[in-house]
Parts: structure tokens; sequence; C-alpha cells
């Protein structure tokens, strides 16, 4: 089952996802990202020093690294 977060804007339900992006200079970076369904690419847990919030205005979640 895919981590989720419900939305207190919205109510609805978001999943966190995965994948590796290729930059330039062949350079490959994992993005993660919250989508309105479950699919491929989808994970189970936050990435360790990560934590969700809540965009205000929208009411989208977003991942960011953990406050000191």
């Amino acid at each position: 089952m895919a981590f989720s977060v419900k939305s207190k804007k919205s109510g609805k339900t978001y999943y966190l996802h995965t994948k590796e992006v290729k930059l330039k200079g062949d350079r490959k970076q994992r993005i993660y990202y919250f989508a309105g369904a479950e699919s491929k690419g989808a994970i189970d847990a936050i990435p360790a020093g990560y934590e969700t919030m809540e965009n205000k205005k929208t009411g989208l979640p977003m991942l960011r690294k953990k406050k000191k």
C-alpha cells in the first residue's frame, strides 16, 4: 500500500511516488511527487529526513526536508 496523505483543504487523497529523471550532462536524480491515483512508482514510506506539508493556497501535499 502506497503512502497517502489526505488534503485538509479539498479532502482528496494523494499518493507518494518516485522516479529517476535524467538531467543535463546525463546526471540522474530521484524525484518524489504526489499523484491523485496510485500507479507505477508508488512507494510505501516517506524517505528518511523528509516530512509532508500542505500548500496553503492549493491544498496540494509536498515533501520538504525536516526542520531542525
